[in-house]
This record gives structure tokens, C-alpha cells and sequence, in this order.
């Protein structure tokens, strides 16, 4: 009993940001319109470094100058990915992002799969097709009609999304450095382009905080405190504190949640077939998670814990 209760707090944090990233397609609705998207990531991460450089601070002072550097470049394909999520968001519902982001779960085994040149499993492939059947019937509306433009670039950041984790798996330069001072570099690099492109396809980022009232300011702090630090602390904790499979199971939930707080905050009204589209992603998403990662447990205990990923 007290074994399954320790068990239960362990996995209670992680099951919360899975459902704080959930609720972060239906955030960035709420404080961000096309014209003022790459202002308010600005102001995202314009909060988050400060923050997080406090408890990076002595790591990032020992990087050699190839890690600033590797984590530079990956800052600027993690840009790329809140680019293309967030203007997809706002393009699109809150339910359609969170289920569609979530092809990164087959896509990633898949491009694994052909850079080293390894079969995968039948169930996974069927899993992925499912996937891909059921991301047609909810864009499709359970008709014929072509994805949307939000759809289309949402998708595009889940593509992206896997050349960063196989490009986070692959820079030498990062391997052995601090998680922490990584991530900081990444945001640090996102967030200075980002605030070199906003005067040009916007109102600035002091206009748009201006502008903010009461729930807006709140929504922006949900993404900062809870979406971005909370979830990375606690991925960071909950990899050393128990197995990386059951982490990932875990924030696997995050499209169920994603339609969740679409359908009963944002509105969203999906018919049948798209219903069942939905379904379909989250049951083969689900089943690619399992048959594409299912290491022997003493593999498992074996492997040192996994780098958490940036939330996005």
C-alpha cells in the first residue's frame, strides 16, 4: 500500500504538466493574436530566462565555447518549433494542435528508423497509420475538406519537433554538458531572434505587454510559470526519481488533455467522424509509444536518465 502510494506521488507531478501542456494551446489563444505572436514569445521567455539563468548561473559560466555554440544551433530549430506551434495555434483549435502535435511520438521512431536503417515493428507501422488516418478525419472534419492552414503548421512543428530530438541526440558538443546551461542557451538564442524579428511583422513587445489586461497577463504567466518552468523542473526531477519509460507514458497524455480543455473551455464542436479522428490519433499515438519503446527493465535502469526536453 504505502509502496503504490509513494508510486502515485511520484507520478502525480508529471501527470500535472502533461495537463498544463494541454491547457497551453488554449493559453496561447488567449494572449496571442497573428500580428502579435512572435511579440508575445518575446515576452514568454523574456520572463523565463531571468528565471532560469539564476539556477544555471554556475553551470553556464564553466561552457566551452563548441557547447555555446551547439546549444545555439539547436536555440535556433527550437525557435523554429514555437514559430510554427504558436502561429498554428492561433490558426487553428485548441484540440486539433494538441492531438496533431502529438505525431512527433511516430514520426520520431520513424526518422530513427530510416537514418539508421532498422526495421520497425508491424504493430508500430499500423499504429502510425492509425495516427495518420485519424489526423485526416479531424482536420477533414469527418469530410473532404483540405487541412487549415493552422493544421498544416502545426504539423510542420511536429516534423520539426523530431529533427530537434535527433538533433539534440546527435551534437556532440551537448552530451556531456549540464541540461540546464543547454536549455538556457537554446531559449537564450530563440528568444533573440525572436526579438529581432518582432518590429518587422508587428507591434512590439512592450505595445502588446501594454496592452495586456488582468486575464491576459494571467494566461501569459500560466505559460511561463507552469507550462515552461514548472514542466521542466519536474522533468527533471521525475527522470532521476523513476523510470523514463513511465515518464513518457505519462506526458503522453498531454493531447487527451489538449482536447479536454478544448472541447469544455475553447468550445471546439468536432461532429462524429472528427470525434472518432481524434480517437483514432490518441489510440495510435498511444500504441506507437508502446511497441516503438519498450526496453527489457534492466536495459532500463541501466540507461542514465534521459535529458528533459524543453516544453513547448
Amino acid at each position: 500500500m504505502r509502496a503504490s502510494s509513494s508510486a502515485l506521488l511520484r507520478d502525480l507531478p508529471v501527470l500535472l504538466v502533461a495537463v498544463v501542456w494541454g491547457s497551453s494551446f488554449l493559453a496561447v489563444q488567449r494572449v496571442a493574436e497573428p500580428d502579435t505572436v512572435v511579440a508575445m514569445l518575446v515576452l514568454r521567455f523574456g520572463l523565463v530566462l531571468p528565471v532560469l539563468g539564476l539556477f544555471a548561473w554556475r553551470a553556464l559560466r564553466g561552457l566551452r565555447r563548441a557547447e555555446w555554440l551547439g546549444g545555439a544551433a539547436l536555440g535556433l530549430v527550437l525557435g523554429a518549433i514555437f514559430l510554427l506551434e504558436t502561429f498554428g495555434a492561433v490558426h487553428t483549435s485548441a484540440t486539433n494542435a494538441g492531438l496533431i502535435i502529438s505525431l512527433t511520438i511516430v514520426f520520431t521512431p520513424l526518422a530513427e528508423s530510416a537514418l539508421a536503417r532498422t526495421p520497425l515493428p508491424r504493430p508500430f507501422l499500423a499504429a502510425a497509420g492509425l495516427a495518420v488516418v485519424g489526423i485526416a478525419l479531424l482536420t477533414g472534419e469527418g469530410g473532404l475538406r483540405a487541412p487549415s492552414a493552422g493544421d498544416l503548421l502545426v504539423l510542420g512543428a511536429a516534423v520539426v519537433r523530431t529533427v530537434n530530438v535527433l538533433a539534440t541526440a546527435r551534437v556532440k558538443a551537448i552530451r556531456e554538458t549540464d541540461t540546464l546551461a543547454v536549455t538556457w542557451v537554446q531559449l537564450a538564442t530563440a528568444t533573440l531572434v525572436f526579438a529581432a524579428v518582432a518590429p518587422f511583422v508587428g507591434p512590439s513587445p512592450w505595445t502588446v505587454a501594454a496592452a495586456y489586461g488582468p486575464a491576459q497577463w494571467g494566461w501569459l504567466l500560466h505559460l511561463t510559470l507552469l507550462c515552461t518552468l514548472f514542466a521542466f523542473f519536474v522533468q527533471m526531477w521525475a527522470v532521476r526519481t523513476t523510470s523514463p519509460s513511465r515518464v513518457s507514458l505519462l506526458l503522453g497524455t498531454e493531447p487527451l488533455w489538449a482536447a479536454v480543455f478544448g472541447i469544455t473551455l475553447a468550445g471546439n464542436h468536432l461532429g462524429p467522424l472528427a470525434l472518432l479522428g481524434g480517437a483514432l490519433v490518441l489510440v495510435g499515438t498511444e500504441w506507437g509509444r508502446r511497441t516503438a519503446s519498450a526496453p527489457p527493465r534492466e536495459a532500463e535502469s541501466a540507461e542514465p536518465a534521459e535529458r528533459a526536453s524543453v516544453p513547448v
